[in-house]
């Protein structure tokens, strides 16, 4: 089967950062379901495992995440699906990628594909929503308020693959006043596009900005992005008693300054009930079909931007190399086998 990963860890403009493979295919275990992948999305998660992973010598390393596709076998203890479904769904850490023909892949993870989408604009959804609800509803409990605060979140990095999925779920869902951040004239008409109420610009100090809307302190802050370069910002902009989530990798992370607001903080990593098999972790899969549903009712919106052609190693490089420009806005897609 035709697949595309890495050998050695290389910067993405090395032509050998990501090459073309020609791997055997995989064998499905007990509640594996083989995908026969139609389209991918590129994540930056995808870029810091291509940057920090060091293969096993002589085995190349797959990477990918999100992937849509269609079921051709299914292990023997699955029973959610049947070969023929339409399915999508955002992959497992520690095992091989979807940037392959053929793919392996826990039915406990998988959703069933929106009808209302094409493969391409399916394909954008997984992982960002996923991480977004988990974000929003699992670990800020966003539904239930903070008292005295402003009944608003603030999404640092609006325009992203997860706070364009945020964005949508906060403003659909719930009551809150949604307040996103955005830099560029693009980013943040792509923003208001989504549903944020106010976009802030995330080049200034986000405490002034947020003070200028008039609102008072938000009960929420979801940070997508360069959180360091925000943290202390936060701490003076959320309300007392507040909550905060964050996703990205900052080298350090000191919140000493959230202490005298009690401000309560949360990791979320979408890979964690898939990596540690936790007992919810079929809630993922759960999840998806729940977001299938609110997108073929016309609730959520996919938030595919563009596609870069059939899979390839070429294709990926290009993709990755748009997202380490931290200039991507919505997701990136590559859909047919080059």
């Amino acid at each position: 089967m035709k697949a595309v990963g890495f050998h050695t860890s290389l910067p993405i403009e090395n032509d050998a950062a990501l090459v073309d493979l020609d791997l055997p295919a995989p064998t499905p275990g007990p509640r594996d379901l083989l995908v026969r992948v139609q389209a991918v999305s590129v994540n930056p998660v995808d870029t810091k495992v291509r940057a920090r992973v060091t293969p096993t010598e002589g085995q190349p390393h797959i990477l990918g995440y999100d992937a849509v596709g269609i079921v051709e076998a299914v292990g023997p203890e699955v029973r959610l699906f049947r070969p023929g479904d339409a399915v999508f769904y955002a992959g497992a850490l520690g095992r091989p990628g979807t940037n392959a023909e053929l793919h392996c892949v826990d039915e406990r993870i998988v959703g069933h594909k929106p009808a209302s989408l094409s493969t391409a604009e399916a394909a954008a959804m997984p992982l960002t929503a996923i991480t977004a609800w988990e974000a929003l509803f699992d670990r800020l409990d966003v539904r239930k308020p903070v008292p005295g605060a402003s009944s608003a979140i603030l999404i640092v990095g609006g325009a992203g693959g997860v706070g364009s999925i945020a964005t949508q779920l906060a403003r659909r869902l719930t009551d809150l006043t949604v307040i996103t951040t955005a830099s560029r004239p693009e980013t943040a008409a792509w923003s208001r596009n989504l549903g944020a109420h106010h976009v802030i610009d995330h080049t200034k100090p986000l405490s002034a900005e947020v003070a200028a809307l008039g609102l008072g302190a938000p009960g929420f802050v979801f940070s997508t992005t360069n959180t360091d370069r925000h943290l202390t910002e936060i701490a003076a902009l959320i309300a007392p008693q507040g909550r905060f989530a964050l996703i990205d990798d900052p080298d350090s992370l000191d919140v000493v300054p959230f202490k005298r607001k009690s401000v309560s903080t949360h990791w979320e990593f979408m890979f964690t009930r898939s990596m540690f098999e936790t007992a919810d972790m079929d809630a993922q899969g759960a999840l998806l079909d729940e977001v299938s549903r609110l997108v073929d009712v016309g609730t959520l919106k996919t938030t595919f931007a563009e596609s870069f052609g059939p899979i390839s190693a070429a294709n990926l490089r290009r993709a990755h190399a748009l997202i380490e420009s931290g200039r991507a806005k919505g997701k990136i897609v590559l859909e047919g086998w080059a």
